[in-house]
């Protein structure tokens, strides 16, 4: 016997809308924009703090293993949205959920601002930051997917409003951020000033957190509030029981191993990795055997795994413009060629710049088109773009060798054909979740969605070990080529997903 959530109200009564979709729609908009904006600012110098050296402000790490640990971070980040979607349907409900995420990613990057933390604050704020993220964004994304009812038609374009949501954070936070890390700062009159740049995305998430509180009252009303598959007392004191004894044996283990001299960075590497691949897997085994799951949801499940490894296979591209693509801005990007120094930061701006531009034509195209492709010929088209994007950057490797450093307009081609895939795939992944997902999972199944990002992260960091600036050509050659073919076998068999994703929702 399947549970049921009880029956909410999404909408208000007020006849407001935000661009024609549900008002409640702008306050979800702005907390992930400043969400974003704290995130991507962060990480748009996580790699730099990490692998410059302390005369610069940073941490001075080796660059390949700041390499993988950029990626494991992220991977331990997007993995948790399924606690998060747990904890959600359990036990607080996704208000309060989006809540808490914000304070203790505010927290994480209050950590970093303080000046000479060091590999402490790195990794406190690591752990404040994979916590609350796990609990802000499965639970945000299921808000959003809860203001529209099954079969509306404007369920994608609202997705893709809320994707430019993050866009806009993304696109500012390099912007502003990589201002105030070069500002004057007398107290390190040589070095880069990470410090305030990691101060300037705790403001921001403040902003969302403050906005989310004041405006949610008023155009979300109860939507988020109820508990969708609550614990009974029995179950929630053996649950807390059990973790905590799984957390005091995971420190002991973690003691011993630094005790003998076994505890290293690519040993958690590794494990991440490992992890990253395994707790989608199993996650999906426990939904189609749950007795929980109705024989129609199961067969919505069953239709979302072949879009959940298309979105493993776009993350793994997407998510190295913060890994080895900063790299390759840094260290093998001509940043005077265009007569001015660039900041390697500002090449993280030409995402959302893309995805600004073209997310209100898409959402637009989604709304008005009767004939607009399937969500699987969506996800093969995002695919082959993003493949191709990557592959781009194998061209100046062959014509100018691996010493010679490369006109900026390289990477600014390849960044934005895989901002062009990304609109085919990321707002359409999360509107088909949103969709599938069985009533007792309802959140767990969107942190199941952000978990194919996980995975990518935990493939990025075993496979970035193979890149280096003398390898660089094939590597991004390979590696697209790779991605552009399975989007054009995606786009062959999407006729035949498709039919599973039909019967599953309308069976």
């Amino acid at each position: 016997m399947s549970l049921s959530p009880p029956t909410e109200s999404t909408t208000t009564p007020s006849k407001k809308s935000f661009f024609g979709h549900p008002l409640g729609l702008s306050t979800l908009f702005l907390t992930e924009m400043w969400e974003r904006f704290s995130y991507y600012g962060m990480k748009a110098i996580l790699l730099y703090y990490m692998y410059y050296q302390v005369s610069r402000g940073g941490l001075g790490i080796d660059k390949d293993t700041a390499t993988s640990l950029v990626s494991i971070y992220g991977a331990a980040l997007y993995m948790s949205g399924i606690a998060g979607g747990w904890v959600a349907d359990r036990l607080i409900g996704a208000r309060r959920a989006i809540t808490w995420g914000c304070v203790l990613i505010m927290c994480a990057h209050m950590a970093l601002a303080v000046p000479n933390g060091g590999q402490c604050s790195l990794y406190i704020s690591m752990g404040l930051l994979v916590l609350g993220t796990g609990l802000l964004k499965p639970n945000i994304t299921k808000n959003v997917g809860d203001l529209y009812e099954r079969g509306d038609n404007r369920r994608d374009a609202g997705f893709t409003l809320f994707v430019m949501g993050v866009q806009i954070g993304s696109f500012l936070a390099p912007v502003v951020i990589g201002d105030v890390l070069t500002s004057p700062d007398q107290s390190n009159p040589q070095g880069n000033h990470f410090h305030w740049g990691f101060g300037a995305a705790a403001v921001g998430m403040a902003i969302g957190l403050t906005q989310y509180l004041v405006r949610g009252r008023r155009t979300l009303e109860v939507s988020g509030k109820c508990v969708s598959n609550p614990l009974d007392p029995y179950h929630r004191k053996r649950i807390f029981s059990s973790l905590i004894g799984g957390v005091v044996v995971l420190a002991v283990l973690i003691s011993a191993l630094i005790a003998t001299g076994h505890f290293s960075a690519d040993g958690v590497v590794n494990c991440v990795s490992a992890l990253a691949i395994a707790v989608p897997v199993a996650y999906f085994a426990i939904m189609l055997r749950s007795g929980k799951v109705t024989v129609k949801e199961r067969s919505r499940v069953r239709a979302f795994i072949p879009l959940f490894i298309a979105m493993v296979i776009f993350w793994f591209v997407e998510e190295q413009q913060f890994s080895i693509m900063a790299r390759y801005a840094d260290q093998q990007t001509d940043l005077d060629a265009w007569g001015f120094h660039i900041d390697p930061t500002l090449v993280q701006t030409i995402n959302p710049v893309i995805m600004l531009a073209l997310a209100p034509v898409l959402a637009a195209l989604w709304t008005k088109s009767h004939r607009q492709p399937t969500a699987p010929q969506k996800f093969a088209i995002g695919l082959i773009l993003t493949g191709i994007g990557f592959a781009v950057l194998f061209l100046p490797w062959v014509m100018g060798g691996a010493s010679q450093l490369v006109n900026p307009a390289w990477p600014l081609v390849s960044l934005a054909l895989i901002a062009i895939g990304e609109l085919f795939v990321n707002p359409v992944s999360l509107s088909v979740t949103t969709q599938l997902a069985p009533a007792a999972y309802a959140a767990q199944v969107v942190g199941l969605n952000y978990a194919s990002d996980s995975a990518a992260q935990g493939l990025i960091a075993q496979v970035s070990k193979f890149y280096s600036p003398d390898s660089s050509g094939p590597y991004f050659g390979v590696s697209g080529v790779l991605v552009a073919l399975v989007g054009v076998g995606l786009w062959r068999y999407a006729p035949r997903v498709q039919r599973s994703i039909g019967h599953a929702t309308h069976e």
